[in-house]
């Protein structure tokens, strides 16, 4: 019971780190769209980083190299699919508030994509926790890492576009809940089925996901900001943030 609590807890920790990028949204009163450019280039390059560097790799590691590749591109192909089904709120023959409707359609892709992101790793993180605490220990260190600028791509967005301190906050939690949900549902129901093989068809379908949005969605809305250069050095950024994080691990 201890060790279900204390990989519940850390898992919890892991996954509510998002609602610190949601500070930025608290602090920021009306972000320019330099700041916006900037902040979307760099949550692209992190997702970006995290899909190819870490998500794809342990899919691969689990599934070996076609396999993990495969649902990498099922990842990205089930995202066209949602993406095709969501309604397109803007036009872009609409210059009235057409920035705003694009703001808001980006930031719930990303809360969805984050969403899903985050529940294979609060499995993760679980089983990790409840096989080897220090693997736990250092598995919810690092996801705490990503989640922080994951945070800041929900809440800046939703921010910018509903002038809501309250949704921006609540939509980053909502990003993050999903890791101890996740982590509840293993250790309840479906713990004893759980292997590397199935988190690996998870984790490479997610990065898949993940590059979507980054590529369909954020850098869209970074460029659009008017500011190209400023949108290569936000992912450039965020690149560099995760190398350094995986680096000190």
């Amino acid at each position: 019971m201890e060790a279900f609590l204390f990989a519940l807890i850390l898992t919890s920790i892991a996954g509510l780190s998002t609602t610190i990028g949601s500070v930025f949204a608290l602090i920021v009163k009306e972000p320019s769209k330099k700041f916006i450019s900037l902040i979307m280039g760099f949550s692209a390059g992190v997702m970006i980083f995290i899909s190819f560097v870490e998500l794809l790799q342990e899919g691969i590691k689990s599934l070996g190299f076609l396999l993990g590749n495969t649902f990498f591109l099922i990842g990205m192909f089930l995202m066209l699919i949602i993406d095709i089904s969501i309604s397109h709120k803007y036009e872009f023959e609409d210059k009235k508030g057409n920035f705003e409707n694009k703001l808001q359609k980006t930031s719930l892709l990303v809360t969805l994509g984050i969403f899903i992101h985050n529940f294979p790793e609060g499995m993760a993180t679980f089983v990790a926790t409840i096989k080897n605490i220090d693997l736990g220990i250092i598995l919810c260190f690092a996801i705490a890492l990503h989640n922080i600028p994951e945070g800041i791509a929900v809440a800046v967005p939703i921010y910018s576009s509903t002038k809501n301190r309250k949704k921006a906050f609540f939509w980053s939690f909502i990003s993050g809940i999903s890791e101890p949900i996740g982590a509840l549902i293993v250790g309840l129901i479906l713990f004893p089925f759980i292997n590397d093989f199935i988190l690996g068809i998870m984790l490479a379908g997610v990065g898949g996901f993940m590059v979507y949005i980054s590529l369909d969605e954020l850098l869209p809305a970074s460029r659009d900001c008017g500011f190209e250069h400023l949108s290569i050095i936000g992912i450039i950024l965020g690149m560099i943030v995760m190398v350094i994080s995986l680096d000190l691990l």
